[in-house]
């Protein structure tokens, strides 16, 4: 099956060098220019559409809650692309495609939301996850993101600590 390279880029493309490395990384990796969509993305509709779609999805150094979209919307990041210190680009894919054996990376993408507490973060340690987002919520909470290699530590330590384990959106 051919490959359908899209990507998502938020900003202007015009004169951006980040813009013009990530189309080139992804050629070099697809051997397929990607399609650039700059408008919001309906993953369940592009993977309706095709089901060999992958989602070039670009995180740079500010880019805070992007992740939040893949929570039960049917797509996960199956790898990641460093495009500069200043970005990288997610590689997401339909769910249902990514439940092939060969896409299982060791680094798990893992959504939580936790209470401020110490508790949680005296026994969380970076040998189980670190945290690569946060955002905090209204109701005196954090939607956090956190990269891991063992589910069930990780879900252990949130139940032990009265948190709430949101869903893996991928590895990598």
């Amino acid at each position: 099956m051919k490959e359908f390279p899209i990507l998502y880029w938020p900003r202007k493309t015009t004169a951006d060098t980040e813009y013009q490395l990530a189309r080139k990384v992804i050629n070099n990796a697809t051997g397929v220019m990607p399609e650039v969509v700059t408008e919001n993305l309906d993953f369940l509709q592009i993977f309706s559409e095709n089901q060999n779609a992958k989602v070039y999805y670009p995180v740079f150094c500010e880019s805070t809650g992007w992740w939040g979209e893949l929570l039960g919307g049917g797509a996960v990041v199956t790898d990641k692309l460093i495009i500069s210190s200043e970005c990288q680009l997610m590689v997401i894919e339909s769910e249902k495609r990514s439940l092939k054996p060969e896409k299982s990376g060791k680094n798990q993408l893992l959504a939580a939301e936790i209470y401020p507490a110490s508790g949680f973060f005296k026994k969380m340690n970076s040998g189980i996850a670190t945290i690569a987002d946060m955002l905090a919520t209204d109701a005196g909470t954090i939607l956090a993101l956190f990269s891991g290699k063992n589910q069930n530590q990780f879900i252990n330590i949130l139940e032990s600590t009265g948190n709430s384990y949101l869903g893996c959106i991928g590895r990598y």
